[in-house]
């Protein structure tokens, strides 16, 4: 089974004008019903290839990653099932209805949810994308639907926000592992083969009283994470160059049970010659789906999607880079006549910023790479930086003491005494993910040249008698402002410049 031709709503005929949304539903839900082979009526459990399909196309036709919807039927349904034995669609002691286990939704008809897979499946991505559209939950960087771990707190509401599902046990202040959200997330590593990235939150931002049904409050509406997030595999195109993410067989067909043909190697750069096609033997459970691929040397073949990644234009660079050797301007952002733009061209060829690679970019509406010069910085993202420039090889040796992302940076921040407000303690962790001001930024970088803690007011003058900062009294410094991605690098450079000559 391949991939549907999209959009769906295209077999709707254009006189047809008259039609209502519900209508257009129907027509869409029987076209994926067509797509995936399966007979609406029956009322028996689909063999998994066909559950995978009519999971991935109701998903795809709602613009939702499938590895969510996927992994969201497995932890509701265990096992993707519908019906029971009898025929009859499976009703938990809470009322959850099936597949997705829809419970007392208005606006779906009862029956139907319990007789109708394909509607049922249905009712569960639409509920996800309501959830996803809630502006009482926190959003996460631009809030874009390709990346899965953008559909977080979307993932929790579909549960419910209740203290069950904070990231944190209150009490003492771990990692919730049986949090919703995260069980569902670990589904999706586990049979999807995707590593994801783990969000740096902190307890300070989930408060809710442990005895009480109450929903948890958010005191952070909005995160901006400076992190290798993960796109969905499902949105590859024909003739589009993608990367092996480790070494991966190549098969003859889209299943496990084929002979291997050869192996891609990690990073190597292959051509998606078509869209994405289902496992081929219907028996095997397999949440992802395979890819047919042209190599370099002619010779093509299946990779399964999981193994696949979009392939960045731009290289990351490394201590061995030659300055120079990356041009900036492949950046969608990058401005010329702007005044980082000498400092970028060093700062990331120093490999000092990376830039964000394949990126939605709202002012063209394409996934590009992007500079994002005028983003502020958090603390954790700055001493990234710092750390990169001053001590790179300490920073790449040392080991994380604990799960929290930036435990390297603050075991680094404590040994060199800079006056960080953020810190290891759960109290001081939510400072790590604030904006850094300029006057913070100041102290800490004049602290690491001094070998000692230094005053704000000492730090200022220490930028303006070195020429790091052309302002002249600190009014016009602006110490409150945020520092943004743009003045750290202008900084950095100019550091550079007077001291590394």
């Amino acid at each position: 089974m391949k991939k549907i031709l999209k959009p769906l709503i295209s077999v709707i005929v254009i006189g047809a004008l008259c039609l209502t949304i519900n209508i257009d539903k129907n027509v869409l839900a029987n076209a994926i019903a067509n797509t995936c082979k399966y007979d609406s009526a029956s009322k028996v459990n689909p063999d998994y290839s066909t559950m995978n399909c009519l999971l991935t196309e109701t998903a795809l036709s709602y613009n939702v990653p499938p590895e969510i919807v996927k992994a969201i039927a497995e932890g509701e349904s265990g096992n993707w099932r519908h019906f029971d034995i009898n025929g009859e669609a499976i009703v938990t002691a809470d009322n959850g209805i099936g597949i997705m286990q829809i419970t007392n939704q208005a606006g779906y008809n009862q029956d139907r949810l319990k007789s109708d897979i394909v509607y049922n499946i249905r009712a569960g991505v639409e509920t996800l994308v309501d959830m996803f559209k809630r502006k009482d939950l926190p959003s996460i960087n631009g809030g874009e639907r390709d990346v899965l771990e953008h559909w977080y707190f979307a993932i929790m509401a579909y549960n419910g926000t209740k203290p069950v599902n904070s990231p944190f046990v209150q009490a003492t202040g771990e990692r919730n592992a049986n949090a919703y959200q995260e069980r569902i997330l670990q589904i999706i590593e586990k049979l999807e083969l995707i590593d994801l990235t783990v969000l740096p939150f902190t307890r300070e931002h989930f408060q809710y009283d442990s005895n009480s049904r109450e929903n948890i409050k958010f005191s952070a509406m909005n995160y901006d994470f400076d992190l290798p997030l993960t796109k969905s595999k499902y949105f590859f195109k024909t003739n589009q160059k993608v990367s092996a993410t480790t070494n991966v067989t190549v098969r003859t067909r889209p299943t496990t049970d084929s002979p291997s043909m050869s192996t891609l190697r990690k990073g190597e750069i292959v051509t998606i010659t078509g869209p994405f096609e289902y496992e081929s033997v219907s028996t095997k459970k397999n949440h992802f789906v395979w890819y047919p691929v042209k190599r370099n040397d002619g010779t093509e073949g299946y990779v399964a999607s999981s193994y696949l990644n979009y392939s960045a234009q731009t290289p990351t660079p490394t201590p061995t880079t030659p300055v120079g050797s990356i041009e900036v301007s492949k950046f969608a952002d990058y401005k010329a006549d702007q005044y980082w733009a000498e400092d970028f061209q060093w700062a990331v060829n120093k490999g000092l910023i990376s830039g964000y690679q394949n990126v939605y970019n709202p002012t063209t509406k394409n996934y590009e790479n992007l500079l994002k010069p005028n983003t502020n910085l958090t603390e954790n993202q700055m001493l990234s930086v710092l750390f990169r420039y001053f001590k790179s090889d300490e920073l790449a040796s040392t080991k994380p003491s604990s799960s929290w992302s930036a435990d390297v940076n603050y075991q680094l921040a404590s040994k060199y005494a800079l006056p960080t407000l953020g810190g290891k303690s759960a109290s001081k962790q939510v400072y790590a993910v604030k904006d850094i001001t300029r006057g913070n930024f100041a102290r800490i970088l004049a602290s690491m040249h001094y070998g000692k803690t230094v005053s704000q007011p000492e730090a200022i003058l220490f930028l303006r008698e070195f020429d790091l900062t052309t302002t002249k009294t600190d009014a016009e410094f602006k110490p409150n402002d945020s520092l943004t991605r743009a003045h750290a690098v202008a900084f950095f450079h100019r550091y550079e410049q007077i001291f590394n000559k």
